[in-house]
């Protein structure tokens, strides 16, 4: 008794440190199952040596799930680049939730940009490989717990990601962007993991329809019967293949076949349903804002030709008082027919007073219309420089918008953006599109070092190159101008480091009657 008593302590002891080490997986169970976040973490890439031969990497679980190990080899001959992976103490997906049935590999390149390499399915020991090749150069390997195999972005549940040796061959990259820089929720599927087919399926049901099962049902929660009806019917269609197959006990190969097949029709209605919501939002607003000018312009019209009959009402009320000017003088040589013309020329006259009237209403109705249009300019120019101050400073001036895009954007003495200026310059664009007839001018300037045709064209090519991107990110071209102005106008003294830092700069100036501001107004550089 005495030994089984210390047994059993030891056993609630290891339960209890496997408790302390493991990390809290919130419970998911009413958390959206597709919702695909932003995420930034310390991976390191590597630039695999070109035709340098097989190297290894290591893999390390993450916080979610620390126990997991593994390795993976890379070999860089010619081409595409052969990936062999063994993974081990892999957990089920499930840990993380309900929602979560498999893993898969995907390679991160430093500028973020997410591949997926493939699925990864553990056996009952929690081992798994992967053979993959791959064309690109430089990347990161992650690896992520997902809903279903064909997913087209990673989710934030990243639970292991590659370590480097010593003895790797290639160099190191950062990682400096965020994976996977999506655009307004646009992979977001909100439907709680409760409702999700695979939470009440048959133990015995295979993965592979498992996940085809809540692809499809992710995909009619995405809306796809109304925005991608032919390729959820694709979907719906392998997957009645698939269901048919295991009720008849074909084999896990046509089953996984069928299965496979509706996952990646599922996810492809799904990202179309996505894109065609956004389409449809974009259109509603720009009709929206085409109904408003639209409006606009009928008012003025209205207001013009209220304005004009007022002039012609107040021409002819004058000739009616000249006309009753000369029957008063009649009326001296006969006084009855003075009375009768008295009494007609004072009712003329209180007609008029009251058309005056009514026209200083209508002047005063029109003058309130043309106070509400400045003021809603001045709210929209408002907005529009306190949301590109949160990205770049911005100051407002007479001519438009100023943003200030400093030197540090760019490598000394040179014209490529950073990753910082991209992302920068990204959400600028995204708020510069949601105010139509913008007109943008990039100004490059830069300090006094080195000659004059050095600086003007260094300034040129800056400016240019800001003037692209922005074109690159839908920008219309004809709305954005690029010039260099070189060494000229400087804010500040070039005499000292400072200075001239702060007089190589890039400039934007938005302008526009959508915030006030005329197309083509001057505008001045005032030295500071």
């Amino acid at each position: 008794m005495k030994k089984l008593l210390t047994i059993l302590c030891l056993c609630l002891l290891a339960a209890f440190a496997v408790a302390q080490d493991t990390p809290q997986v919130e419970p998911m169970d009413q958390t959206p199952v597709f919702r695909v976040h932003v995420v930034s973490r310390t991976t390191k890439a590597v630039n695999y040596r070109h035709r340098g031969g097989s190297t290894t990497v290591d893999f390390e679980g993450t916080s979610l799930s620390p126990e997991i190990r593994g390795k993976a080899k890379v070999d860089s001959k010619a081409g595409r680049l052969p990936i062999s992976v063994d993974l081990s103490r892999l957990p089920l997906p499930s840990k993380f939730g309900p929602q979560y049935l498999t893993y898969v590999l995907w390679a991160v390149t430093p500028e973020g940009r997410s591949v997926s390499l493939g699925e990864v399915v553990p056996n009952k020991d929690g081992k798994a490989g992967l053979e993959v090749t791959t064309d690109l150069q430089a990347f990161g390997l992650i690896l992520t717990a997902e809903p279903y195999f064909s997913v087209v972005r990673p989710s934030n549940l990243v639970v292991a990601e590659n370590v480097i040796r010593i003895e790797t061959k290639g160099f190191e990259v950062p990682i400096d962007a965020k994976f996977d820089m999506l655009e307004g929720g646009q992979y977001t599927v909100d439907l709680p993991a409760s409702q999700l087919p695979s939470t009440t399926a048959d133990p015995d049901v295979p993965l592979d329809l498992l996940e085809a099962r809540n692809a499809v049902a992710i995909a009619k929660a995405a809306g796809a019967d109304q925005y991608a009806a032919d390729s959820l019917k694709k979907a719906e269609d392998f997957l009645a293949r698939a269901e048919d197959y295991l009720r008849r006990k074909q084999g896990r190969t046509p089953i996984g076949t069928a299965a496979r097949g509706a996952t990646q029709a599922a996810e492809d209605a799904r990202v179309l349903t996505l894109q065609r919501k956004e389409a449809e939002r974009v259109a509603a607003e720009k009709r929206a804002t085409e109904e408003r000018r639209a409006k606009a312009e009928a008012d003025a019209q209205a207001a013009s030709e209220a304005e004009a009959r007022a002039r012609a009402q107040a021409e002819e009320d004058a000739r009616k008082r000249a006309q009753a000017e000369s029957d008063r003088a009649a009326a001296e040589r006969a006084q009855a027919e003075a009375q009768r013309t008295q009494a007609e020329a004072e009712a003329a006259r209180q007609a008029a007073l009251a058309q005056q009237e009514a026209a200083q209403a209508e002047a005063a109705r029109q003058k309130a219309a043309a106070d509400e249009a400045i003021r809603q300019k001045e709210e929209v120019r408002a907005r529009l420089l306190k949301q590109l101050n949160q990205v770049l400073e911005t100051r407002d001036t007479p001519g438009g918008l100023i943003v200030s895009m400093p030197d540090v954007l760019f490598d000394f003495g040179k014209y490529t953006l950073k990753p910082e200026a991209r992302e920068r310059l990204a959400r600028i664009s995204g708020i510069v599109l949601a105010y139509p007839d913008l007109r943008l001018e990039i100004d490059g300037y830069t300090d006094s070092i080195g000659s004059d045709e050095f600086n003007q064209t260094l300034s040129e090519k800056r400016a240019a190159t800001v003037r692209d991107y922005l074109v690159n990110s839908a920008v219309p071209m004809d709305s954005v101008t690029a010039r260099g102005l070189g060494k000229s106008n400087p804010i500040a003294p070039n005499d000292t480091a400072a200075g001239r830092k702060m007089n190589r700069r890039v400039e934007m100036i938005v302008s526009g009657d959508v915030i006030g501001t005329a197309v083509g107004t001057p505008t001045a550089t005032t030295p500071q």
